[in-house]
């Protein structure tokens, strides 16, 4: 995601995630760290293994292109109150969901956004397609 964005890896990593490791990956937890696009699972560690939600994925985005000064606007007619799991919604991404789904970058599946599931490869690879070529 921060590739897509063209937002460079910190080098040397200096304040990273207490289990950010040494991958190809780690400069990039440092950045997003830095740029707050993310806070991490707290205690300072970012929990790199563990599947990611779909609306951790659709935060992370948003803080994203809030920092890039990229929100996407317009109005889609859809509200987040629109689909069924609305209430599975945590409270730390109701903002991010409320505005990608508003701006219609985030559609949901069969009247449900599965805030809470694991998300893929191919889902995220399609929320930056929408976003690329709005």
């Amino acid at each position: 995601m921060m590739r897509a964005f063209g937002i460079a890896p910190d080098e040397p990593a200096a304040d990273n995630f207490a289990d950010a490791g040494d991958t190809y990956y780690t400069g990039y937890l440092a950045a997003a760290k830095r740029l707050g696009i993310s806070r991490g699972v707290g205690d300072n560690l970012f929990s790199p293994e563990t599947p990611i939600t779909r609306q951790e994925m659709f935060t992370l985005l948003y803080n994203t292109l809030k920092i890039l000064g990229g929100l996407p606007e317009g109005v889609s007619g859809k509200t987040v109150a629109d689909f069924s799991d609305s209430e599975e919604v945590a409270v730390w991404a109701v903002e991010a969901l409320t505005r990608l789904v508003e701006a219609g970058i985030v559609r949901g599946s069969d009247g449900r956004l599965l805030p809470t599931s694991t998300t893929t490869r191919a889902e995220m690879a399609q929320v930056l397609y929408n976003l690329l070529v709005k």
